[in-house]
């Protein structure tokens, strides 16, 4: 029996994680949003002549990615099923490259420009919910949690590296500005869509619809064994076992997903109230409009800068939760981040209301008090966005990619990704109306969810660290109370056992 290894299931995590394009996609617009060229060719003219993009015209751009990705996120749900996790990887990765070749080619459209995103936002919703679902069905049950993780810092680190192309590209006064950045997105599509050489197909899918030699192959090679080997009929027995279990009843619908079967109603609601959480975490509305607030502080620093060293955050933050997503559980992240961000939430709140001096307030008239409280402000700012990289940023995608049956798998995972960027499309729309109103106060919406993000932690999400994804259906239907079900322990192969030695009595 040979000694297996994980190396090939972590290349293709790392590959397919290679999702950095997602964050890239985010955060490249926010800094072409304020580049000369970009507003001299898709503004408007103001009563002096003079161009400028308006609120509602920078809501049309940003927000017809995220109208984009709430559609893709739910379409992948058919490709999937049908053209199997390697095939809808590889459409959607096309889908998104030409949507960014459309907005690159684009000279004074603001139709072409905004139309580039919305396709562009279908590839990104879509692949947001299917690298997840990949990762999930092909990771070791030991290591799924870490390279679940891993996906999440790649996206930050997608999110990073578009304000460091936009700071070193914003002083150009031409279209090479925000050409370059937005244009470089063509690489990262090239790169996905570089896996049809190389990508095998998810084990469960193929097995799901009746492929069980190729599943053997596949589980052969991410075990790295030959397939005579015990490992790779064990696996597919255990794994054959579970499908057969959750595909009693014939094909999956979307209703499916609410029903009371194996607690699916819990299940699902579970992934789209997390993901509706992490929206409310305020991280983002740090990312979209903290630098309004930086200014008010009295920071010297310019809008690029701040969104650099807020992505740099983000990255170092999310590097621990690569082993902490294992050593401590998804449970106890989710309740500590809740606490940690709430408690910066609520003085961030309370410090900029009462210490800040009025927006537009020159800094030679800003008052010791109003630069400590701006100081302090930028503090937790910062302590608050890294507590989101290392808790809610990673772990509710962990939770939805390892939740779910293979019948409605692919569905519910669109409805969990769906909700986070249906929430992110209200967030960026809705936050400026709302802070303009009430200014830091806006956080104490954000202390509120994350006050609420603990209770429903607490009382409503099991523990699913080491559990294999047929494991995590059996805990389910068992019952236990989430508070419990850190000690619970499954019995899915017990059964497996017993109906192999019941077949072999009724032989004899």
């Amino acid at each position: 029996m040979a000694v297996p290894t994980n190396k090939r299931a972590i290349q293709l995590a790392i590959f397919i994680a290679f999702g950095f394009l997602f964050g890239y996609d985010i955060g490249v617009i926010s800094g072409c949003l304020i580049m000369p060229d970009f507003i001299d060719r898709f503004g408007e003219f103001d009563a002096e002549g003079q161009k400028f993009l308006s609120s509602s015209r920078q809501s049309i751009i940003t927000s017809l990615l995220s109208a984009g990705t709430f559609v893709g996120a739910l379409a992948q749900a058919f490709t999937s099923d049908r053209f199997g996790r390697r095939g809808s990887i590889l459409i959607w990765a096309g889908i998104f490259t030409v949507g960014v070749v459309v907005q690159t080619a684009t000279d004074r459209s603001i139709a072409q420009l905004t139309a580039g995103r919305f396709i562009a936002g279908l590839g990104v919703g879509a692949l947001s919910a299917i690298v997840p679902l990949y990762n999930g069905e092909t990771a070791p049950k030991a290591l799924r949690g870490t390279l679940l993780v891993l996906y999440q810092l790649q996206i930050i680190i997608g999110l990073f590296m578009s304000y460091i192309f936009d700071l070193g590209t914003h002083h150009l006064n031409n279209s090479a500005s925000w050409r370059i950045p937005v244009g470089l997105q063509v690489v990262w599509g090239l790169i996905l869509l570089s896996g049809i050489f190389f990508l095998p197909e998810s084990p469960r899918h193929l097995l799901g619809t009746n492929k069980p030699e190729e599943a053997q192959r596949v589980i052969a090679e991410l075990n790295g064994v030959p397939v005579e080997d015990p490992l790779v009929e064990e696996i597919t027995k255990e794994l054959q076992y579970g499908i057969d279990a959750e595909n009693e009843g014939g094909r999956a619908t979307w209703l499916e997903c609410f029903s009371t079967r194996n607690f699916l109603w819990k299940r699902t609601g579970n992934g789209m109230m997390l993901q509706f959480i992490q929206q409310l975490n305020g991280q983002n509305f740090y990312y979209y409009y903290g630098d309004t607030f930086f200014q008010s502080a009295g920071t010297e620093l310019s809008p690029y800068v701040i969104q650099v060293i807020l992505g740099a955050v983000s990255v170092l933050g999310t590097i621990p939760a690569l082993r902490l997503i294992e050593t401590w559980g998804r449970r106890r992240l989710l309740l500590t981040g809740a606490v940690a961000q709430a408690a910066c939430a609520l003085i961030a709140a309370l410090v900029g209301h009462y210490t800040l001096a009025p927006l537009g307030t020159s800094k030679a008239l800003l008052s010791p008090r109003n630069k400590s409280g701006g100081d302090t402000l930028i503090a937790f700012a910062v302590l608050h966005v890294f507590s989101f990289s290392l808790f809610w940023g990673p772990t509710p995608w962990v939770y939805l990619g390892e939740s779910f049956p293979l019948r409605v798998r692919p569905k519910a995972i669109a409805l969990g990704s769906a909700t986070n960027w249906l929430w992110n499309f209200l967030l960026s729309f809705f936050s400026p109306r709302i802070a303009q109103d009430i200014g830091p106060l806006i956080l104490l919406i954000f202390f509120g969810a994350l006050v609420f993000g603990y209770g429903y932690v607490y009382l409503c999400i099991p523990e699913t660290r080491g559990l294999s994804l047929e494991e995590v259906d059996e805990l389910y239907r068992s019952g236990v109370r989430p508070w419990n079900s850190e000690g619970w322990r499954p019995h899915l192969m017990e059964g497996m056992h017993q109906k192999e030695h019941s077949s072999v009595d009724e032989k004899n």
